[in-house]
């Protein structure tokens, strides 16, 4: 695997702890801007709304340019909307520049992932990308617990200067690892041909996948704290311990995925499908045995993840010609399932149904996700079929066209 492709990831990883880092931040942050808790939480909103504007968006404003440059650019962007996140004196600015940082790690992750597309060949498409989406699944075990140390110490500011940091160095290491063409071809496209190459029922049925499989998982995980406390008398001190198990199942799921993706896409679908709807009744059943709930929290990463690698790489299949639009439509697919999911949540919540009603909520997303699934699946054997039925009744015609002038030539020389 080329060294850019792991930068890339390291990318992933430095933004990626900023769009989850503030679930430990809100009591500090709400404290020192002077508003409500669920006022601070809504600048979690903010940046997943951001997240499903930017990718296409910003896929199609740096279109153009070569990938490095764009790769950079958003970096830089991100970097100085921290900064002046950590030095905003109120919460309006700070809103303002949470929108902003989304937009720019939306248009991070669009290029990011089609850049390492690029750089490996056809068999290694769902490695690279497993390996840049690690970097978001070790965001969950290593960055977010950081962040929240950190804030615990110096103050929510500080993981904010710390997250750009980070990401600076993950700026410089972009600039020497990455090449600063467009791609294996060094071919630029047009947002028109993007946008005609991504006229295809089968990609759009993906993106539905895509935001089923990750809406399942993250309406669990979201309240997943507030579960293991509340449900099953986990004591509060063991929640990142918990938080850290999932990502464990997570960063394992991710590996498994990167390898099963190119040769059993839409079966590693199913099957994760499958397990994500098990562990979720489950959990929803058994919440207040806490042995089964660290066994079943373990699962639940280990399925919501092994998914990603193949929701990934298979847009690039279904649709080769639009290398940048496809990766960035379907990083705002998972943040619609990022954005919606959650507030189903709240909303079982709300009706007093309880913390275990996320997990059910989740089930249902997931079944949802395995019957578009099952769906791509029969799809995909249909193509193949009709593919080889067009293979078949063209070969008598190949033959004939081979074996006419002989015949011919023969008649000739008889005569």
């Amino acid at each position: 695997m080329p060294l850019a492709v792991y930068v890339l990831g390291l990318g992933i990883f430095t933004q990626g702890t900023s769009e989850f880092m503030l679930s430990g931040l809100l009591p500090d942050m709400a404290d020192d801007l002077g508003v409500s808790i669920p006022d601070a939480g809504l600048l979690i909103s903010a940046f997943a709304i951001g997240m499903v504007v930017g990718a296409p968006l910003l896929a199609v404003a740096t279109l153009s340019w070569p990938r490095r440059t764009a790769l950079v650019a958003l970096q830089a962007v991100f970097i100085a909307a921290h900064v002046v996140g950590a030095l905003a004196p109120g919460y309006g600015l700070l809103f303002v520049t949470r929108v902003v940082s989304a937009l720019a790690y939306a248009g991070f992750w669009g290029v990011a992932v089609a850049t390492a597309v690029a750089l490996v060949p056809s068999n290694a498409k769902g490695r690279a990308v497993a390996v840049v989406a690690a970097g978001l699944t070790l965001a969950t075990i290593a960055g977010v617990p950081a962040g929240t140390v950190l804030s615990q110490f110096a103050g929510w500011r500080a993981a904010f200067w710390g997250v750009a940091a980070l990401t600076l160095v993950s700026l410089l290491c972009t600039l020497a690892a990455v090449p600063g063409g467009r791609g294996a071809t060094g071919q630029a496209t047009t947002v028109r041909s993007e946008l005609r190459a991504m006229a295809r029922p089968q990609l759009w049925l993906s993106y539905a996948v895509t935001t089923f499989a990750f809406g399942a998982v993250i309406v669990t995980f979201s309240y997943l704290a507030s579960l293991l406390t509340e449900v099953s008398g986990l004591p509060e001190g063991w929640v990142p311990a918990v938080l850290a198990l999932f990502g464990v199942g997570g960063l394992i799921g991710m590996t498994a995925g990167g390898r099963l993706a190119e040769t059993h896409g839409v079966r590693t679908l199913i099957a994760g499908f499958v397990v994500l709807v098990a562990a979720s009744a489950l959990l929803a059943l058994t919440a207040r045995h806490v042995a089964v709930t660290l066994v079943l929290v373990f699962v639940l990463g280990f399925a919501g993840y092994v998914t990603n690698p193949a929701l990934q790489s298979r847009v690039f299949t279904l649709a080769p010609g639009a290398p940048t639009l496809v990766g960035a439509t379907n990083t705002a697919a998972f943040n619609i399932g990022n954005t919606v999911a959650p507030a189903l949540g709240a909303a079982t919540i709300g009706a007093n149904w309880g913390y275990t009603s996320v997990a059910w909520v989740g089930a249902a997303l997931g079944l949802a996700g395995l019957a578009c699934a099952v769906w791509a699946g029969r799809l995909e054997r249909r193509d193949a079929r009709m593919a080889g039925r067009a293979a078949a009744a063209s070969a008598p015609a190949a033959s004939a066209r081979t074996t006419a002038p002989r015949v011919d030539a023969v008649v000739r020389h008889d005569g």
